[in-house]
């Protein structure tokens, strides 16, 4: 989409929302936290609700916290105030997946469960191949609630993958009156977000009522070359039918291609600086750089393939890594699904829904290891992903009196097909295939394979009220079975199962004085192997690599201890919760050379991780319009035994050394004031030092982020009706600072290309209405 069209979208937007009246609409969210929760209530504009009434640690960010995040920006940053929590992104939004790194705890993203409204979103890291990201899933203003549960999620959560915890995303209700909500954004970097949602209401005067929205986000990068952007469509439908229960279909579609930015090193940053970036506006540069690159590589006593070129890279560079011409991610995806909530009686509740995934996507890089024959001395190769899953979540309830039983249940089946493809450049003085553009017809394919992953999980929980006391318990079952076949190439194929009947979960509840709680919790989880032919899966490798390993290869496993207490007192409400986790056959996923080489990893098992820690958490309404919150969290995640060589040579003494990318201590702060006509917030969060290499040899330092809104709401008469004007700043103090490591994986020990400058200061302003 062009400028001109994009300021179209955003005029029409605005134009759009005149024809409605109402100002602000408390967005009600599907939250299963709301419905378990004995939180106090204190109006629409809470931020976090502290899980009162819950066994375990479960915090909520509300709609009115994802509201304040510029528009557009990614759920996960509004959950990273919460204690525990470890985000981190290489741009304002938040939305650019190839940064994207989400931990809790000391449990990296793929050890983690993710849901939306039930709907499993598999492990959402980048290469995903069971689920997709949640800034994909659905337009940020259409959610409802984030729940975080940091150590022990529900045992109904659908994921195979939930070691550390889960995050449960909600989106909202349709309205029961006509309306149209839309926001218009423009700001740094030439960045043009719009969205609008229109309202149906009640549409036959029997509860059926749905919306249809659209959302819109262009952007340059921040430094470099090039640009992000996508489109998302969401569409809800909902027959309420009263005590009986609901039936809701939804649809959402996303289109999201965005350039990368280059991967640095610590000994880059210090050469090159923090806006050293791909060179997608140089492509004779970068040919010539792949040219040096060839004629350094030729064989003794050979004539250099391109003569002219030399073996000297041209200054400041030194290795032909130093920068790339441009790489890329373009991801399709279409969810869907439909749900079904039923009371049968009193008593008895059933609920089941369906869903059905669909992705087509590819990782571009332009990269000079492997020249076009006849033509320019690179290449672009191409990482494609095509998911195709289907499956069906639902549960029993039946509560007598002061007991809730629920036995419940998940299948899944996935088709997974990952190819790395070569593509061809004619042209030495200019690229002739856009990054943005998806790829056909290759020079030659490196490897294609097909997976099929089978996932069937079972639960039964129980939940007892005795006076001030409840008790919780069950267990559930998992068992996932990975297929993997090889169409082309050399990696590893065949089956493998991870299997456990048993995972039991167990916790208690004590409420005294009427303000104070106390819970404790036990929850063991098993993490399922990953079907793809990259990142940290089993077939990720050679199939002697993988035939090295099988004998060894088990599951990981995890047992959570969580202990706490919660309070709250007129305007105050606190929390405080520590924590021990003994993690089994922890697996190290080794990358071998550079990102861009693309060589398979190696896969291996470690032993053991211990975690331990505690989390702490405040929230103050001073008055009504002024809140302050805080929390701070210290965690200790370290390896409890050294890496013994597969090779015959000396162990890695990993023994006692902290977990890459888990800062021991992180603060974070936050002032809001609201009080319906003006707005203002600020929001600091600091994270200490953390590692990027096993052995602890290699780190980033700590740092403090401080971001800013201020907000004004029109008078309430004339065009102007219903209409708020915001503005936002991102990294206040224009700080620089890594902020993503492990983009390419972690090392044993040295410097490595991992990681991800943070972008600069930044400003946005949005005029808004319907919020």
């Amino acid at each position: 989409m062009s400028i001109r069209l994009s300021h179209l979208l955003c005029g029409s937007i605005l134009l759009a929302c005149t024809s409605t009246n109402a100002w602000a609409q408390t967005r009600p969210a599907q939250t299963v936290a709301d419905a378990e929760s004995d939180a106090p209530a204190d109006g629409s504009n809470d931020i976090v609700v502290l899980g009162f009434g819950q066994s375990r640690q479960v915090q909520t960010v509300t709609a009115h916290d994802i509201d304040l995040l510029t528009p557009g920006s990614t759920p996960l940053k509004a959950i990273s105030k919460l204690p525990g929590v470890n985000y981190q992104a290489a741009d304002a939004f938040g939305a650019y997946e190839w940064s994207s790194r989400i931990t809790l705890r000391g449990f990296n993203q793929n050890q983690l469960g993710f849901t939306l409204d039930g709907v499993p979103l598999g492990n959402m890291s980048y290469g995903n191949s069971n689920g997709l990201h949640i800034s994909r899933a659905i337009i940020s203003e259409n959610l409802g609630a984030a729940t975080v549960a940091q150590g022990a999620g529900a045992l109904g959560t659908a994921s195979s993958s939930n070691l550390g915890g889960t995050i449960e995303f909600n989106s909202v209700k349709p309205l029961d009156h006509f309306d149209i909500v839309g926001s218009a954004t423009y700001g740094s970097d030439a960045t043009y977000r719009g969205f609008i949602r229109v309202e149906s209401g009640d549409i036959t005067g029997s509860g059926l009522k749905g919306y249809l929205s659209y959302g819109y986000l262009k952007t340059d990068k921040w430094k470099g070359f090039g640009e992000q952007r996508q489109h998302q469509v969401n569409t809800k439908l909902v027959q309420d039918l009263g005590d009986k229960g609901s039936i809701t279909g939804f649809f959402n579609f996303s289109d999201r291609r965005e350039q990368d930015y280059q991967d640095l090193s610590l000994e880059m940053i210090k050469r090159l600086g923090y806006d050293t970036d791909n060179i997608s506006n140089d492509f004779p540069l970068a040919n010539r750089l792949a040219q040096i690159y060839a004629n350094q590589n030729a064989a003794k006593g050979t004539p250099l393939p391109y003569p002219t070129a030399g073996v000297v890279f041209p200054a400041p560079y030194t290795s032909v890594d130093d920068v790339y011409y441009d790489a890329g991610g373009l991801r399709r995806d279409y969810l869907a699904g439909a749900t079904v909530d039923a009371n049968l009686t009193d008593r008895l509740s059933v609920s089941l829904t369906g869903y059905y995934h669909n992705n087509h996507g590819q990782g571009v890089w332009y990269l000079p290891y492997t020249p076009t024959p006849g033509g320019a001395a690179l290449s672009v190769r191409t990482t494609e992903y095509d998911i195709n899953r289907g499956g069906v979540v639902g549960h029993v309830a039946y509560e007598a009196d002061a007991n809730r039983l629920e036995i419940g249940g998940w299948y899944e089946s996935n088709d997974f097909e990952n190819a790395r493809r070569f593509y061809g450049l004619a042209n030495q003085s200019t690229a002739s295939l856009p990054t943005l553009e998806y790829k056909t017809n290759p020079l030659f394919t490196q490897f294609d394979m097909k997976f099929n992953t089978d996932t069937l999980m079972y639960y039964v929980q129980d939940k007892l009220a005795l006076g001030d006391v409840t008790l919780t318990g069950g267990w559930k079952g998992l068992k996932v079975t990975n297929n993997a076949t090889r169409i082309v190439g050399a990696l590893a194929a065949g089956r493998i199962e991870a299997k456990d009947w048993f995972l039991p979960q167990a916790g208690a509840l004590y409420r005294f004085g009427g303000s104070t709680e106390v819970f404790a919790n036990f929850t063991q989880n098993m993490r399922a192997f990953t079907s793809a032919a990259v990142g940290g899966s089993p077939f990720a490798t050679t199939q002697a690599g993988l035939n090295l390993i099988r004998n060894t290869l088990k599951p990981e496993r995890s047992d959570t201890y969580e202990a706490g207490s919660r309070f709250h007192s007129g305007g105050f409400q606190g929390s405080i919760a520590g924590y021990y986790v003994d993690f089994k056959n922890r697996l190290l996923s080794l990358p071998n050379g550079t990102g861009g080489a693309g060589n398979p990893t190696t896969l291996q098992n470690v032993g053991s991780v211990r975690n331990y820690g505690v989390e702490l958490t405040a929230i103050y309404k001073v008055v009504p319009a002024l809140s302050l919150f805080a929390s701070y969290s210290y965690s200790r995640a370290e390896y409890r035994d050294d890496v013994v060589s597969t090779t015959g040579g000396a162990n890695a003494p990993t023994r006692g050394k902290t977990v890459p990318d888990s800062p021991e201590h992180m603060l974070k702060g936050e002032i809001v004031y609201d009080d319906g006509q003006f707005l203002a917030r600020v929001g600091a969060n600091y994270m200490s030092q953390r590692y990027f290499t096993y052995l602890n040899d290699q780190s980033v330092p700590g740092r403090v982020l401080v971001d800013a809104t201020i907000g004004f709401k029109l008078p309430s008469d004339g065009f102007a009706k219903g209409f708020a004007i915001e503005g936002s700043v991102t990294n206040l103090t224009d700080l620089k600072y890594v902020s993503t490591i492990g983009s390419n994986g972690f090392g044993f020990s040295g410097d490595n290309q991992t990681l991800l400058a943070g972008a600069p200061r930044q400003f946005f302003v949005t005029v808004k209405k319907g919020f």
